[in-house]
């Protein structure tokens, strides 16, 4: 359904856990977060019963996020539920890669059509730091595992920051240069931890294009997906380069989705703090009407857009590894 500025809502993010088995520093903060009880994360029933009721009101795609959604236990069999809805047209995940090795074939098995592959260096000692503590080498077994499965399209999610591995651009775009592969390039947000971080850190979207097309001749590429990057194609190469531009060129004006923490609230922006409760209905034997009218409630609730340059994170009381990206 449209939103009351006229945009079309079919996309519904759903964060299955908010545990991860890393610490990425703009993410989490070192000592972790209080986790979520158990019994307040919403069980795969009755994300199933979200998702019939969401259909309802127009939502034909669903992504999984995290936290790290391979963490949760029996997420092979939550897709296959998903993959039965008819409505759906599209089930991707967004992951760190770590566990995708052994689950990789399940996860194409359950009807999972698309991974994204968050990967902000590829020097093994800055992905150690960055990650406090994670292994590149296991999060490239993952990328290979996914590309041998036959995911098409795998996309790498590249947050860059100044001083960091802004001086690995030309790296990265070889990536694409050489395998099939869609690397995104995307701005640093001042989202929950890295609202701590100053604009220093802050690459802008025109800055990296202007180095890229100083080296390779970038032709204007579609690729199969529902997110907000513009992407671009080396000529002859198998993979693509695309830009994902939150702060310096606000895309709001196309947003199409909403956002379903695990403990069961509907966020219709990433950044506005405003979250609908939808457990309570559902668990109290709401009916799946009456869950459809909350979540058009969530869409007519979506602001023009946000204002994360303003204003930071200011108002939220959520990190991103407990909203689900």
């Amino acid at each position: 359904m449209d939103d009351v500025f006229q945009r079309n809502i079919n996309y519904l993010r759903i964060s299955v856990t908010d545990r991860c088995n890393l610490r990425c520093v703009y993410c989490m903060p070192e000592e972790g977060v209080n986790l979520i009880e158990h019994k307040e994360i919403l069980s795969h029933e009755e994300i199933i019963k979200v998702i019939k009721s969401a259909v309802m009101v127009g939502i034909r795609k669903i992504r999984f996020t995290g936290g790290e959604p391979l963490l949760r236990k029996g997420i092979t069999s939550l897709i296959a539920g998903v993959n039965e809805i008819p409505e759906i047209d599209d089930i991707a995940l967004t992951t760190n890669g770590i566990l995708l090795p052994k689950m990789v074939l399940e996860l194409k098995e359950a009807g999972l059509k698309r991974i994204n592959i968050s990967l902000d260096t590829l020097v093994p000692e800055k992905f150690y730091r960055i990650t406090r503590g994670g292994s590149l080498a296991k999060v490239w077994l993952g990328i290979e595992s996914a590309l041998d499965a036959g995911f098409e399209p795998v996309k790498i999610n590249t947050v860059v920051i100044r001083g960091f591995n802004d001086d690995e651009v030309y790296d990265f775009a070889e990536l694409a240069a050489k395998m099939p592969l869609n690397v995104r390039f995307i701005e640093l947000m001042p989202i929950g931890v890295s609202d701590l971080m100053d604009w220093t850190g802050f690459v802008a979207t025109a800055e990296l294009l202007e180095r890229l097309l100083a080296r390779y001749n970038l032709v204007p590429e579609k690729v199969a997906g529902n997110g907000p990057a513009k992407s671009y194609r080396i000529p002859d190469a198998p993979g693509t380069i695309g830009f994902i531009s939150p702060i310096s060129n606000h895309f709001c004006a196309l947003c199409n989705r909403l956002r379903l923490t695990s403990e069961g609230q509907l966020r219709p922006c990433l950044q506005s703090p405003l979250e609908i409760d939808l457990k309570t209905p559902l668990r109290s034997g709401a009916t799946p009407e009456e869950l459809a009218e909350v979540i058009r409630f969530a869409i007519n609730s979506k602001p023009e857009k946000h204002n994360m340059e303003q204003t930071g994170w200011k108002g939220n009381r959520r990190i991103m590894t407990q909203i689900g990206g």
